[in-house]
């Protein structure tokens, strides 16, 4: 009897031996897509991850007078080596040497990121970081949502005369009672819908209006008297419900003045906001803590400082023998955070700016 030579091999180990090769040449088939869905978004968390560090770097260093450097992330290639090779041996025996089927294979893997990282200096760093940030970049934000509260504690300065508190120190540094009043009432009135932003481009200018009582449905009485409150704090005509807000210290009836921070106002007043210890105040270090008055005691960022920062903190940074954290269990501030972090990305935005590139390779 004649037996072919597929015949005399297990059917076992010839199945191992092509299930082998077949594992090898769809593995170098589907790297590009398997790698493209898991690096698309760990490579946008390390980005957030990064940004955050920087950001509360800048603003501890500024606690301390240092002045901040900023570096633009502005391409990332992520290179993936991958060589496989694989080979099957079959063996027809004859007498007491064994039918045999043998696999043999390799596969190796490497990955090699690059990093291009662009200083922001010059014109850019003027632009982004130096420059009050325009009305009209800062209240849209609260259009979309953002608590308008918030949004005015961090960028503005002042509103109609009546002024935040800053990181200059002195009688005023902890802000007017009226300040706190009023962005109160306006957070008051956009949770009950009377408050609306709108943003308009008229004559290729950009311009943001706010206006108050913006619904039909009526008023009960808290919202009459906040109406009535801010209207009087700002000094605006009860006659009209629309009003244009305006960068600057003074103005006419049916428009708001408002004198916004830079971005470095910002980090150097949340800097300034963060306790330190005694000693670092007492060797002329830095300044003592800005608190705040007229119902707004917390700070706005709760920075905290030890000689270690919790394993699962929210974001941390090492400065002078110091670790300085933000508590992940803390919404309050992570949100203000966030905010931060989102202004800082529209301050950096010019014409020529652009997106850092991933570039991944698909084989």
């Amino acid at each position: 009897m004649i037996r072919t030579l597929a015949s005399t091999i297990p059917r076992k180990a010839l199945s191992v031996a092509i299930l082998s090769a077949s594992l090898l040449a769809a593995g170098c088939s589907s790297l590009g897509p398997s790698r493209l869905k898991a690096d698309q978004v760990d490579y946008a968390r390390a980005l957030g991850d990064a940004q955050k560090r920087e950001i509360l770097a800048a603003i501890v260093g500024l606690r301390f007078a240092d002045a901040p450097s900023f570096l633009t992330v502005s391409s990332i290639i992520a290179a993936y080596n991958f060589d496989a090779s694989g080979g099957g041996i079959l063996n027809a025996g004859s007498g007491a040497q064994p039918n045999y089927a043998q696999a043999t294979g390799s596969v190796s893997y490497s990955n090699h990121p690059t990093f291009t990282f662009t200083p922001t200096t010059g014109d850019a760093y003027a632009s982004a970081y130096i420059r009050p940030l325009p009305p009209t970049l800062v209240l849209p934000l609260a259009e979309s949502g953002m608590p308008i509260d918030l949004l005015l504690r961090i960028t503005a300065q002042s509103i109609a005369g009546l002024q935040n508190g800053n990181a200059l120190g002195g009688p005023n540094a902890s802000g007017a009672p009226e300040f706190f009043l009023l962005i109160q009432a306006l957070r008051r009135l956009q949770l009950a819908g009377e408050l609306n932003v709108e943003s308009r481009n008229e004559d290729h200018a950009a311009r943001v209006f706010i206006t108050l009582a913006a619904t039909r449905s009526g008023s009960n009485k808290a919202i009459t008297d906040d109406l009535a409150l801010v209207r009087r704090l700002l000094h605006l005509s009860p006659k009209m419900k629309t009003y244009e807000i305006v960068y600057g210290q003074s103005s006419d009836k049916d428009r708001i003045p408002m004198v916004t921070r830079s971005v470095l106002g910002i980090l150097t007043d949340l800097g300034a906001q963060i306790p330190v210890p005694d000693p670092q105040i007492g060797s002329g270090a830095t300044k003592p803590t800005i608190g705040l008055i007229g119902g707004e005691t917390r700070p706005t960022i709760v920075v905290k400082v030890g000689e270690k920062a919790p394993q699962d903190a929210y974001v941390s940074v090492l400065y002078d023998k110091a670790q300085y954290w933000i508590d992940r269990g803390d919404f309050d501030s992570k949100y203000a955070f966030t905010v931060v972090q989102n202004l800082m990305a529209l301050a950096e935005v010019t014409d020529t700016s652009k997106a850092p590139v991933v570039t991944i390779p698909a084989n």
